[in-house]
């Protein structure tokens, strides 16, 4: 009888033990899941050059071993243009309490920026100007929750190109869209690079996509060549431009490689999803620990040329041998 209590007294403290075994791994798994990060991801609107920022971004993670659906969750929002749909979705990301956000555009960035706590790191990926847009203190010292990378054009590259393949041209116009923080400023410090050089311009501006065909066929009957700054509503409406552009025989010179490949004739370009992945890369230094505050904001510098031959045989425009030589072998080339 005695031995029989002693059987059951020891089921009993095995059964115990296997209890709490199990409930502690139970916990310890649910602590592991909770462990995943989750990154939310703010993009403004959908066009080529986003997509490949976005595109980019992801890789960059990938670089440092963060893979979605396995050890990192993604969240990403698209407001197609919409700015009180950039509100709901900041929102959403705050009310959230994700790990980290990252702005694809400047109003996203702005947006997140202004959303979610000074805890949470806003990364920011191919914005114009961080600095004068009010997102940073400064490139090297951001100061704060936030940093990136930023999708600064080489508009001397791009001014030389132009002049290079339209060299008898009197007068560039130059379009970009009022509202767009980056773009306003590409275009006027292209305007300015324009005035150091003698070469005469005219400013023309959009408040939305749907004033592109209007200002667009305006701007093409007073000027011999167009410049396309790295501006959201002018990508988004490219292939509008370059119609326009087209009839009038008036070649379009852009700021982005995606943009040429919607119509533009050639550029020296910054790879956009380039710019992605370093931004991807510093969000995943970020969720190691790495400080917003001391980490500089980080510039893609080296660009290269990028050429439509479809879009020159149209326009009856040879384009430099030497241009069409390094596109075939650096850059890219459309056909």
């Amino acid at each position: 009888m005695k031995r029989m209590y002693t059987l059951i007294a020891a089921l009993i403290i095995f059964l115990g033990v296997a209890f709490f075994t199990t409930q502690n791994a139970s916990k310890t798994t649910s602590s592991n899941k909770e462990k995943i990060p989750t990154v939310g991801i703010l993009q403004l609107v959908t066009h080529p050059a986003l997509d490949q920022i976005h595109q980019g971004f992801v890789a960059g993670l990938k670089e440092y071993g963060y893979v979605p659906g396995k050890n990192i969750k993604i969240d990403f929002q698209n407001a197609q243009g919409d700015q009180s749909n950039l509100k709901t979705m900041s929102t959403k990301f705050a009310n959230e309490n994700v790990d980290l956000v990252a702005g694809i555009a400047t109003p996203a960035a702005q947006a997140l920026a202004n959303s979610v706590s000074k805890s949470t790191p806003v990364i920011l990926a191919g914005i114009t100007d961080p600095a004068g847009s009010g997102l940073v203190k400064s490139d090297k010292h951001p100061g704060g929750n936030v940093t990136g990378t930023s999708g600064e054009s080489p508009l001397q590259k791009q001014l030389e190109l132009l002049k290079q393949i339209v060299p008898n041209a009197k007068t560039i116009g130059i379009i970009y869209t009022s509202s767009d923080h980056g773009g306003a400023y590409n275009a006027k410090k292209f305007a300015k690079l324009c005035q150091q050089a003698g070469v005469n311009y005219k400013l023309y501006t959009i408040s939305s996509t749907n004033d592109m065909q209007q200002v667009a066929e305006q701007m093409t009957s007073q000027v011999d060549a167009v410049y396309a700054p790295q501006d959201n509503g002018v990508a988004s409406a490219m292939k509008t431009l370059v119609n326009v552009a087209n009839q009038a025989k008036i070649p379009v010179i852009p700021s982005a490689d995606t943009m040429v490949k919607d119509g533009g004739l050639a550029s020296y370009a910054i790879s956009q999803k380039e710019l992605g992945k370093v931004a991807g890369e510093m969000a995943a230094q970020v969720l190691r620990g790495r400080k917003t505050a001391t980490f500089p904001v980080a510039y893609v510098t080296k660009g290269t040329y990028v050429i439509n031959q479809k879009e020159a045989k149209l326009l009856g425009i040879t384009l430099p041998n030497e241009i069409v030589k390094q596109a075939e072998a650096k850059g890219e080339v459309f056909k």
